[in-house]
C-alpha cells in the first residue's frame, strides 16, 4: 500500500450528518395547536351552556371530567415518551463520544504508520526485503512487511466503518432530539390543557355556590344520583350469583369491624345527615369520603366480584364489588380503574387510583358498603378508620 493512499486517506474528514428534516415535527405542531384550539373551545362551549342553564351540574361536570381523563391519559404517555426519548438521546450521546474517542485512537496509529512509511520512502519495503543476506532472513522480512501491510488495512478499515457508525449515530441523535423536544412539548401542553379543565369546573362549581337557585338544583341532581345507584345496587343485587368465587372466603358478615381500609386517609365526610360546609347543601350520606391525594391507590377491603366499573353519573367513576351474601362495597370518584367487570379480586387488591371525578370538593375517594338496599356505616366495618 502507497504513502500517498495511506495519507490521503488520513486526510479524509468525517461528512457532515444529514440535517433531520423539520417538516414531520412542525406538522406535529401544528396539528396540537389545532387540538389545543379546539379543546379551549370546547371547553368555553361547555361554560356557556352551562351558565345558559341548557345543562345540568352533574352532566356538565361529567363532560369535563371526561375531558380531563382523556388529557390526563395522553399527559402521561407524552411524559413516558418524553423519559423514552431523553434516555435513548443520552445513550446515544455516549455512544457517540465512545465513537469518537476510539475514532482518535486509531487515527493517532495510522498517524505514526504514515510518518515511519515517509521515513522509508516509497521504496523503503523494497530495500529491506532485497537487501535480506539470504533466503531465510528474506521470508522473515516478508513475513514481517505482510503483518504491517495488514495492521495497515485493519487501521484502514476500522477507520472506515467507525466514519459510519459516527454519521449514522449523530443522524439518530438528531432524530432522538427531536422526538424528545416533541414529546416534551406535547406534555407541557398536554398539563395546560389539564390545568385548564380543572379550572373550568372551579369556575362552574363557583358559579353554582353563589346561586342559591342553582344549589337547589344541583342538591336535586344529588339525590337523584344517589337514587340511581341504590337502584343499580339493587338490580344487581337482583341478579345474585350467589357470591362467585368467594365462597371459600370468610363470609362478609363476620368480617364486621376488622376490614381493611380501602385507602390509607382519614375520612373527610361521615356516614348519615351532614351539612356539606363548602356546597352549603344538606344531604344523608349513605358513604362517607376520604380526603386521599389523586393519585392514591384504591384497594378492596374484601374478596369479591367486579359486577361494575365504569362511569356513573354524579360519582365519576365507580367500582362496585359483590362480597355474596347481599353484601357490596362501592368505591367512587375514582381517576384510573385498574379492574374490569368480572374480574375476582382479592382482599387488598387495586381497584384503580383516586381521582375527581364527579367530586364537587377536589381529590376524594367516594366509599360505600351495603347489605342489599340498606347503606352500612363505614365506621362500623373498617379496622381503622382515621
Amino acid at each position: 500500500m502507497s504513502l500517498r493512499l495511506l495519507v490521503a486517506l488520513l486526510a479524509l474528514g468525517l461528512a457532515p450528518a444529514p440535517v433531520a428534516r423539520s417538516g414531520d415535527v412542525d406538522d406535529e405542531r401544528t396539528r396540537e395547536l389545532e387540538e389545543v384550539r379546539r379543546a379551549i373551545e370546547q371547553r368555553r362551549e361547555r361554560v356557556e351552556a352551562f351558565e345558559r342553564r341548557e345543562r345540568g351540574l352533574l352532566d356538565t361536570l361529567e363532560e369535563v371530567d371526561r375531558a380531563a381523563s382523556r388529557i390526563s391519559r395522553e399527559a402521561r404517555v407524552a411524559r413516558r415518551r418524553a423519559v423514552e426519548a431523553r434516555a435513548q438521546l443520552a445513550a446515544l450521546e455516549g455512544r457517540e463520544e465512545e465513537i469518537a474517542a476510539r475514532q482518535a485512537r486509531t487515527r493517532s496509529a495510522m498517524s505514526a504508520r504514515a510518518v515511519a512509511l515517509y521515513k522509508t520512502g516509497d521504496a523503503g519495503p523494497v530495500t529491506a526485503l532485497f537487501s535480506a543476506g539470504n533466503l531465510q532472513e528474506f521470508l522473515a522480512r516478508s513475513r514481517a512487511l505482510r503483518l504491517l501491510l495488514d495492521h495497515d488495512r485493519t487501521l484502514l478499515e476500522r477507520y472506515a466503518s467507525d466514519a459510519d457508525a459516527l454519521v449514522s449515530t449523530r443522524r439518530e441523535t438528531r432524530v432522538a432530539a427531536a422526538e424528545n423536544e416533541r414529546a416534551s412539548a406535547v406534555a407541557a401542553a398536554r398539563a395546560q390543557e389539564l390545568a385548564a379543565e380543572h379550572d373550568s369546573k372551579r369556575l362552574i362549581l363557583g358559579q353554582v355556590r353563589q346561586d342559591r337557585a342553582s344549589e337547589r338544583a344541583a342538591l336535586q341532581e344529588l339525590e337523584a344520583a344517589a337514587l340511581a345507584l341504590e337502584e343499580t345496587l339493587e338490580r344487581l343485587r337482583g341478579r345474585d350469583r350467589g357470591g362467585r368465587g368467594t365462597s371459600n372466603a370468610e363470609p362478609f358478615a363476620s368480617r364486621q369491624g376488622r376490614l381493611g381500609l380501602p385507602v390509607v386517609a382519614p375520612v373527610a365526610r361521615g356516614f348519615g345527615r351532614v351539612v356539606d360546609d363548602e356546597f352549603r347543601t344538606e344531604t344523608f350520606r349513605k358513604g362517607v369520603d376520604f380526603a386521599a391525594a389523586a393519585g392514591a391507590p384504591v384497594r378492596a377491603v374484601a374478596p369479591g366480584e367486579v359486577r361494575f366499573a365504569g362511569w356513573f353519573r354524579g360519582y365519576g367513576r365507580i367500582v362496585i364489588l359483590d362480597h355474596g351474601d347481599g353484601y357490596f362495597t362501592v368505591s367512587g370518584h375514582l381517576d384510573a380503574v385498574d379492574v374490569a367487570v368480572g374480574d375476582m379480586v382479592g382482599e387488598g387488591d387495586d381497584l384503580g387510583t383516586v381521582g375527581e371525578t364527579g367530586s364537587l370538593s377536589g381529590p376524594r375517594l367516594y366509599f360505600e358498603i351495603r347489605q342489599g338496599a340498606e347503606p352500612l356505616d363505614p365506621a362500623d366495618w373498617l379496622e381503622s378508620a382515621p
